[in-house]
This record gives C-alpha cells, structure tokens and sequence, in this order.
C-alpha cells in the first residue's frame, strides 16, 4: 500500500488551513527546535493559549501535527481502527535505522502479523523466566558502585541496561563478543535527531556522521547474523528473548534483526531513564526511600513496580506519541483531513491535577490505590493495539533493579530536583541523576 502523504506544505491549502485546531504562527523551524529541545515547556504553555487541542507545524516539509491532551481523545485515537491512525507512517525517519520490518514502522496485516510472532517472548511465563537473568545482572553492576561519593546514575542504569539487551534479550554471553558489541551498541543508541533526518534526506548517508553511524551499524549487523545463524536449531537450554522468537516463529534473518535493533532502541535510554529518576525521586526523599527498602525487604512486587510507574507519569520519558490518519476523519470536535499528524501528549496528561491530585510530587502510592488512576491518564507505553509490546518486560526490569539496589544501599542527593533537559526523543535528568549511595545492612532473612 503506498504511504499516506503528509498534511504539510505541499498538501495543505488555506481553506483547509483555517479549519484546523489554533496554533502558533512562528516558522516551522522554530516551532521544530521549541519541540525538540524543549517540549516540556512547549507544549504546556501552548495548551495554555491554544485549549486541549492545538496544531504545531514540524519538518519536514512543515507537517501538521494537531496536539491532543485530553483522555476521551486520546482514548478515541487509541481505540481507532489501525487502518485509520497509522503509527509505522508516523515513525519512517527511523527506517535507516530500525530497517524495514521493525515493528515501529509497520502498519496493518504487516504490524499483526509481526507483532503475533513477538508476543510469545513476551507473555507473563516468559517475563518470569528473564526476572532470575535481570536481577543478577543488577546485583553485579549495584556491587560495583561507589559508595561515599557522589556519581551520575543516569550513566550507571544505561550500562545496566545495555547489558541486560545483551545477554537476556540477544542472549550473547561470549566474553570478547560482549566486548566488542558494548562499544558499538553504545553509538546506535546514542543516535540523535540529526542522524534521524537522514530517514528524510538520504544522500545524508553518504557523508559524515550518518555515514560514520552506517559503518558502526554495518559492524553491528554482521554480529547479530551471526549471532542469529550459530542460534538456529541450536535452543537447548537457551532462555533469552532472541532464543524464544526462534523458538515461536517463522522469521527471516532481516526481520530478526529489525526487531533485535527495535528492542535495543526502544528499550535502552527509556528504561534507564526512568530507573534514572526513580533513584533520583528516592534519594531526595527519605520516606519514599524506606518505603522502596521495605518493599525490596519483603519482595513486595507490587510496591516496587508501583514507584517504577511513578517516575512514569512523573517524569515521562517519551512526551508524546504520534500516528498519521489515512483518511478525513472527525475528532475533538474538528474535522482532520487524511495525511494529519496526531500527537498524544502523555506530558500534558500524566502532569493533569485533574486526573493526578498534587500532579508535580512523587507519590507511588497513588498507584496502590483502589481503584487504580483512570484508564488513558497513565500512557508511558501508549495504547491500543499499538501499545508497546515490552511493556512488561521494562515493568519487570525496573522492579528487579530496584530490588537489588534497595536491600544493599541508601541513596542521598541534594533535595533540589534536577531539571529534565531533551535527548534524542527522551527527557533526561540535566546533571545525570547524581546521588551518594552509602551500605546498608542487609535485611534479615524472611
């Protein structure tokens, strides 16, 4: 099917124009900075001019992206037919990247399909079997800590992270093959805006940094086909996520890959980022810091996971998430031609007082609650059919890290929160979520 083309300046005409949401009138450019750098504030000062629903222009080719941050539209994008709002459409500058079967950029039969074929390493018997993998990783990396002196956490959750891709999602174990990967994976993650538009401008490609990128994403390639190939027909004993897709489905080499790569990128910086801010949330506040020892104490899961999702909704790490209508279609009370750009800005809901009660402090407990926080008002992974699909697994990851962390430490930082400054696509603690983690004795046995 060809792709839907953008509502934008080529597509969008002055009558059409006046019937969409209100919004700045600044230069695409502009408004494309004010997104990238500073969406956090963007975006609530623009719903403060504008209303609920409000239209941004972004490159390329100054597309229309109408901003929604009310959960009854949200849920309605949410509970659309697929066909209607495509997500692959709205992602195609992550293609050079992600390659041509992610699961990010399909839509459709395509996307059901791929996306049946990944559930299997995914379900709840299978998180489990990964919790075991998870936490003694996190033991090794907690274990080598400083302890007295203060240092950036951000950075620690990102090597852990990336080690936990490593061995429990591809299952490498072998010792100079981790070597050479954690250099190269550290450069495909740390991919930028920048290096993204060469999804729009491909002769980008061929000269520096994108052609720099290529190379290191060539070398990563090669190992992971490799990787695949030594894997088929040789799964005894294997409980990584890599050998369980084998196990579940029928996939060509390539698609392999694009998914590898998809769950690398989608699950690397966010995790950690949001590992990131719960430490820094603990540190600064002692009784949410017993709180979480206690619950690390007597493997009270459900505390545990409650203070992942509370750096969540409070410090969100993707801000919004968007999907392209492939036909006109009426929604928060306008009506939106085909090719429009949707925004569902998880910021503006999960910082609501109307659905939050005290929405800037850091309470877990509002998620221990009954009943729990409204449906569409929590959206870190997003929804429908499209909601991500490593939804647990990060949960999971969260709670066996935090886990370890707990039981053998105390965090202290200074009680001024640090600001969230853009990277890439995801808000991250300016100064690096830096703490001081001292020991603690450990609990007695249960």
């Amino acid at each position: 099917m060809a792709p839907t083309p953008l509502l934008g300046s080529r597509t969008l005409d002055r009558q059409t124009a006046r019937t969409l949401p209100p919004g700045p009138r600044w230069p695409t450019l502009v408004q494309s900075l004010l997104f990238a750098n500073h969406r956090k504030t963007f975006f609530p000062r623009m719903r403060a001019k504008y209303g609920d629903v409000f239209t941004i222009r972004l490159v390329p080719a100054s597309r229309v992206c109408v901003v929604l941050s009310r959960p009854e539209h949200i849920r309605e994008v949410f509970g659309s037919s697929p066909a209607v709002m495509h997500a692959g459409e709205g992602n195609t500058a992550l293609e050079p990247i992600m390659g041509p079967s992610s699961l990010l950029l399909l839509d459709d039969d395509d996307h059901v399909r791929m996306r049946r074929q990944l559930m299997p390493a995914f379900t709840g018997p299978a998180l489990r079997g990964y919790a075991a993998m998870v936490h003694e990783l996190a033991v090794a990396e907690v274990a080598s800590w400083p302890t007295g002196t203060p240092f950036a956490m951000h950075q620690r959750m990102r090597n852990l992270t990336l080690e936990i891709i490593l061995q429990v999602i591809f299952g490498v174990t072998d010792v100079d093959r981790l070597n050479t990967l954690r250099p190269l994976l550290d450069k495909i993650v740390s991919v930028s805006p920048v290096l993204m538009l060469g999804g729009f401008y491909p002769p980008l490609l061929r000269i520096p940094p994108w052609r720099t990128f290529l190379r290191a994403q060539q070398q990563v390639d090669e190992i992971l086909f490799d990787e695949i190939a030594r894997r088929r027909g040789n799964l005894a004993g294997r409980n990584d996520v890599l050998s369980r897709l084998l196990g579940a489905g029928e996939w060509t080499d390539a698609e392999l890959r694009d998914q590898l790569v998809t769950l690398l990128l989608a699950g690397h910086e966010t995790t950690a980022t949001a590992l990131a801010w719960a430490f820094h949330e603990l540190a600064r506040r002692p009784d949410d810091l017993a709180f979480g020892q206690h619950a690390a104490d007597t493997g009270a899961d459900r505390e545990l996971e409650a203070i992942v999702k509370e750096s969540l909704r409070l410090h969100p790490v993707v801000y919004q998430v968007g999907r392209r209508l492939t036909e006109t279609t009426d929604l928060a009370g306008y009506r939106l031609p085909r090719g429009t750009t949707l925004m569902a800005a998880i910021g503006l809901v999960q910082r609501d007082a109307q659905h939050f009660p005290a929405p800037a402090t850091f309470r877990p407990q509002r998620f221990l609650t009954d009943p729990p926080p409204a449906p569409n008002t929590w959206l870190p992974f997003g929804g429908g059919a499209r909601r991500c699909i490593g939804a647990g697994f990060s949960l999971m990851e969260g709670t066996e890290i935090l886990r370890a962390a707990l039981t053998t430490h105390h965090f202290h930082a200074n009680p001024t929160p640090e600001p969230a400054q853009a990277k890439n696509v995801t808000l991250v603690p300016k100064q690096g979520a830096t703490l001081t983690a001292t020991p603690r004795q450990p609990p007695a046995p249960l």
